[in-house]
């Protein structure tokens, strides 16, 4: 129960010290809403009323496909709400944006269109909304890193931290192991790999993560080796803990200050990642919304459309500042010197 009530009281202090750092304070804030907006993204922009009363009826185009028959229309088949005519008594509540990131605005007379009262930011090279697919592009570029984070997290703590808790051959043979994968050109073999494959989040997160858990491993087993001889986990053993008890109640929970002060740095990372492999057209499958293939786009519209080079520039390099900036609020607060 003493114990308990000191680690409480440590993280407690740790917390306060990070809140302390407000420009990574308020950053962590920033992205929590960010993606808070992303991940809300069809409430925010898109190209269906979120209410329609319609003829009497109350309709909720944004929960629900609806038949075109109920408005009386016969020959579509998908119901364009912008289009529909509504009479007196109808009204509709939209969203702050009227476009979805699949959408093209056919009032504008050529792709890609600056910036405008339709279109904030501009369009694409095929008139799609730029502030909208930014907007839902986010939620892939974090749900992306934050897969690859935990997976390649999980496999580095299981991997280095058996070679640093048994030691012996397993640590040896372990070792030579990681340094000979460590060698592999990853970058030249996940483009191989998403060349044969069709591409999709989850296999671009698995491949990633098949080597990402390299360098936490080495964190990893640096700490478990330092805290392996340490009097509590002798004490622990003395007592008749086993092996799992001591490997993540004991060892892990005081080896993880290094890992959560890399963290931040490496969603960081991730996000770079794929905007690199979108950029290069091995990413996401089109028309996935992302950050890279608006990039990409702007490298072969730059004389013409500035804007499809400052909007998803921009925002690229916010969100890696923010988690920059993070990183370092956390670093500051898990580090044993500070006051």
């Amino acid at each position: 129960m003493i114990e308990k009530r000191i680690k409480n009281e440590q993280t407690l202090k740790k917390w306060r010290r990070f809140k302390q750092k407000k420009i990574s304070f308020y950053s962590a804030c920033f992205i929590l809403v960010s993606c808070l907006f992303s991940f809300t993204a069809e409430i925010w922009a898109n190209s269906k009323p979120l209410y329609l009363n319609f003829n009497g009826k109350a309709y909720y185009p944004i929960f629900k496909d609806y038949d075109a028959k109920e408005f009386g229309k016969t020959d579509i088949l998908i119901v364009d709400y912008k289009e529909l005519k509504l009479k007196k008594s109808d009204f509709a509540i939209w969203p702050i944006i009227k476009w979805d990131p699949y959408e093209s605005n056919k009032m504008v007379d050529e792709y890609p269109s600056p910036p405008s009262k339709e279109n904030l930011f501009g369009t694409d090279d095929r008139g799609r909304d730029i502030f909208t697919r930014l907007l839902y592009g986010l939620r892939y570029s974090i749900s992306y890193a934050l897969l690859v984070w935990i997976l390649t997290f999980f496999l580095g703590i299981i991997f280095g931290g058996a070679q640093g808790y048994f030691g012996g051959k397993l640590d040896l043979y372990g070792q030579r192991a990681t340094e000979i994968l460590s060698t592999v050109p990853q970058l030249l073999l996940l483009i191989i790999l998403i060349a044969i494959f069709q591409p999709s989040l989850t296999l671009l997160v698995i491949i990633t993560s098949i080597f990402g858990w390299i360098p936490i491993s080495y964190y990893v087993r640096a700490e478990f080796l330092k805290n392996r001889r340490l009097e509590f986990v002798e004490a622990a053993r003395s007592i008749g803990a086993g092996h799992f008890r001591i490997f993540f109640k004991h060892i892990l929970p005081n080896s993880l200050s290094p890992i959560i002060t890399f963290s931040p740095f490496a969603i960081a990372g991730s996000i770079a990642a794929l905007a690199s492999l979108d950029y290069l057209g091995f990413g996401l499958s089109a028309p996935t919304p992302s950050w890279g293939e608006l990039l990409a786009q702007a490298q072969k519209n730059f004389t013409i459309a500035w804007w499809l080079a400052l909007f998803p520039s921009a925002a690229l390099f916010s969100i890696l500042t923010l988690f920059s900036l993070v990183g370092e609020g956390v670093r500051e607060a898990l580090d044993p010197r500070s006051n």
